[in-house]
């Protein structure tokens, strides 16, 4: 296969790859004064007896999350660490191309939907009956291809903010990744769906700075299972934290976290993260949230030459994606995230993004004060294993709109079952294998 110096060549050309780089470390501590507590039994009172805010009450899954003086807190429990930054995951071809890029936005640019043969999947289902849960920067319930499927009461705000929800405060990518999983396929314009009778919860945990407080994203957790979310899709992550010490306690708390939803059949979906790395084999350190207990860890798949000639380096969409992370047991499925040849930007410049994942975004805009003022409708290219793991958590709202008794666990091995790994590919890209919606609904 044509993969293996892939993660050399990150090295050498590292600029061009975003996010969190190659060989860096996350960022562990953001703030002094806001704590992930393992409570152990312990009551929300006794924290507020203390002088504590309890900023999150998570007991179901035996968390919480307060501010205030760290000498406060050590006084009722040990079993604490600071808050942790998460970063949305993009490689640099994210929001490559200009939007509009196609006069007439359509299914014919979809070659995700395509190779998923979502119009064969629509003749049995459209996710009608379940819902979806987009832990991100905000989904805009005012897009066109949105506004019949974002459920404005459920949406949440999980940050300090007061933007509200339902807006993209923190950004575009959660409402592409919302179009991914339910554009409207039934209004004579933009994207297809997925899942577009599925219902969408926009749970925010982005605002107008680059990362996400993890505790925030604990919280958004436990809510989409306390609302009956059929799945939750979570297209973040902070890589490489060290597994010892604070990096083993957020372990322990996302497990516990993870662990709770999908007891309550909430199926977490989440991407693996696009630093090329081998997840089974980088040493003493992990990946978060996409390698807590009960995730479903979703790598991305995508085509090189949809609309050029790419000669010898032209791949079909099963093909891993460049900046893809991958590793047997760290991958559950392969999914369509969007790829790029990446010299092609300068040979190509007017079809090499077509490799990209199409879909619907939402451009914010700011006052001078930094305050969310409004945004502006309309549809874009991004590639990453952010827009592969959405193409899952459609799939997990399609099979439970046929089968609805189905458990989490259920779902997932369903999934898997049904998935292939390509020929001639390393199945370390792809855990079970390349998801097949198709094949899930009708096994």
């Amino acid at each position: 296969m044509r993969h293996q110096s892939r993660r050399s060549f990150l090295k050498i050309s590292g600029s061009l790859i975003g996010g969190l780089a190659v060989g860096s470390t996350a960022v562990a501590a953001t703030r002094t004064d806001r704590f992930v507590v393992d409570t152990k039994g312990k009551r929300a009172a006794e924290f507020e007896r203390a002088g504590l805010d309890l900023v999150h009450d998570l007991s179901p899954a035996g968390v919480a999350v307060v501010e205030g003086d760290e000498s406060d807190l050590s006084s009722v429990t040990s079993a604490y660490a600071p808050d942790l930054e998460v970063h949305l995951d993009t490689p640099s071809v994210n929001d490559a191309a200009p939007q509009g890029a196609v006069d007439e936005p359509s299914y014919g640019v979809q070659w995700d939907k395509h190779c998923q043969r979502i119009p064969d999947v629509h003749d049995v289902t459209r996710g009608d009956g379940t819902r979806v849960a987009v832990i991100d920067s905000g989904v805009a319930a005012d897009h066109p291809d949105l506004e019949a499927v974002v459920n404005e009461d459920l949406s949440r705000n999980f940050t300090a903010d007061d933007f509200g929800s339902g807006v993209p405060a923190g950004g575009d990518h959660g409402t592409h990744v919302a179009g991914i999983i339910a554009g409207n396929d039934a209004n004579s314009e933009g994207i297809v769906g997925s899942a577009p009778a599925t219902e969408i919860v926009d749970c925010r945990v982005f605002s107008t700075t680059e990362g996400a407080s993890f505790a925030d994203i604990l919280a958004a957790i436990v809510y989409s299972a306390a609302i009956g979310c059929d799945a939750a899709n979570l297209s973040i992550g902070a890589y490489p934290i060290p597994r010892q010490e604070e990096g083993k306690f957020y372990g322990k708390m996302l497990n516990k976290t993870l662990t709770h939803a999908n007891s309550q059949g909430t199926v977490l979906v989440i991407s693996a993260g696009n630093d090329a790395a081998d997840l089974q084999h980088d040493g003493g350190v992990i990946s978060l949230p996409n390698e807590g207990a009960q995730a479903l860890s979703i790598s991305a798949t995508g085509p090189k030459g949809t609309a050029f000639d790419a000669g010898e380096a032209e791949e079909g969409p099963e093909s891993p994606s460049f900046y893809t992370n991958y590793g047997t047991n760290a991958v559950d499925l392969g999914a369509p995230g969007g790829d790029a040849l990446l010299e092609a930007q300068e040979t190509h410049p007017d079809t090499w993004f077509y490799d990209l994942v199409y879909s619907t975004v939402s451009t914010p805009s700011y006052d001078d004060d930094g305050n969310y003022v409004g945004s502006t409708n309309d549809y874009g290219w991004k590639a990453g294993t952010s827009m592969a793991a959405p193409q899952v958590a459609a799939a997990v709202a399609l099979v439970r709109s046929v089968q609805p008794n189905l458990s989490a666990n259920q779902v997932k091995s369903k999934l898997k079952r049904t998935a292939s790994v390509p020929e001639d590919y390393d199945k370390s890209y792809y855990g079970a294998g390349f998801l097949d919606p198709l094949a899930a609904i009708n096994e």
